[in-house]
């Protein structure tokens, strides 16, 4: 059932992907049974993978020293997408609770952010963390749209922003309020930009389906600009990772697409299933770990992920 795949593989668009991948590494499927697969965050001491399995209410663990697979928490609260904070602790978005919380060492939940202006957020869909330990984060609504990943609700913000939790005051401020649908999120590697997805076209005729490059304003804490970098060609650009020359590794309808730092796609890793997010891993950060509708894939590349 598992291990490599035939009909997936590299596709390459412009020259310069040629040195991305390496010729004899294929995709590899390394577990599939999930609803929804989302959110995969790598632990590099305990060499090991979190990713959320949406609609079964449960956060899955792949343990590389072995390959096996648990269930790493149920219920989850429907968590989407996960990342590692500057102290090697989960940081989760819950569509069930509507907010974003950090599993400490001993396991322990404490919330990062659940409100803003005195309103429940929608359902926080992707988060990253700054190295100043700042927590910033997407709120679509997908998760109160249907009782499928969550509580049907109405928003009480009446809208979709992205927001940033303060690490020492814990106050949410929003900073970015022009999307229809944002989702997955990402810094350059010196962390002077933040990427940012809207997949607002879901549920919007003719909507949005691109990723916006924003500047991190030099206060830290705020945002300026937001041109659109590229628009996916296939499905929608949902979560996505950077390496460190700055190329945007995004998940899409066919796999998963490969695009430099004009935005232009110059390649592709072909998936079975339409993937929804990535995250680099592995002890030099070579390895990318893929979540497709039901499975969990990972390949090997030539580049190295952004360390944080």
């Amino acid at each position: 059932m598992f291990g490599v795949l035939e009909g997936t593989g590299f596709e390459v668009i412009e020259p310069e992907f040629e040195d991305c991948f390496i010729g004899h590494a294929r995709v590899e499927r390394l577990w599939t049974g999930a609803r929804w697969s989302e959110g995969p965050a790598w632990f590099p001491a305990g060499r090991y993978l979190v990713w959320s399995d949406i609609p079964n209410n449960r956060l899955m663990r792949w343990d590389e020293t072995d390959g096996s697979v648990s269930v790493f928490r149920s219920p989850s609260n429907n968590a989407n997408g996960n990342t590692v904070d500057t102290q090697g602790r989960l940081v989760s978005c819950e569509h069930l609770t509507r907010r974003v919380t950090r599993t400490d060492h001993d396991g322990s939940l404490s919330v990062i952010a659940s409100h803003w202006n005195g309103k429940r957020l929608n359902s926080p869909n992707d988060v990253v963390v700054k190295s100043d330990g700042s927590v910033w984060f997407t709120d679509p609504s997908y998760g109160i749209m249907m009782d499928y990943e969550g509580d049907r609700a109405e928003s009480e913000i009446g809208a979709c922003h992205v927001y940033r939790a303060d690490p020492t005051t814990g106050d949410v401020t929003a900073v970015a309020t022009d999307f229809v649908k944002p989702n997955g999120l990402a810094f350059s590697a010196d962390e002077q930009h933040l990427f940012i997805a809207d997949t607002g076209g879901t549920h919007q005729k003719n909507g949005p389906a691109h990723i916006r490059k924003f500047e991190v304003a030099d206060d830290g804490k705020s945002l300026r600009g937001g041109d659109v970098l590229a628009t996916c060609t296939n499905g929608f650009f949902d979560g996505f990772r950077l390496d460190r020359s700055g190329r945007i590794w995004t998940s899409a309808a066919d796999g998963v697409h490969c695009l430099n730092r004009q935005g232009t796609l110059i390649g592709k890793v072909h998936i079975p299933e339409i993937v929804s997010n990535v995250c680099f891993g592995g002890a030099k950060l070579n390895r990318l770990f893929i979540t497709g509708t039901t499975s969990l894939y990972s390949v090997f590349l030539n580049v190295n992920g952004v360390s944080r």
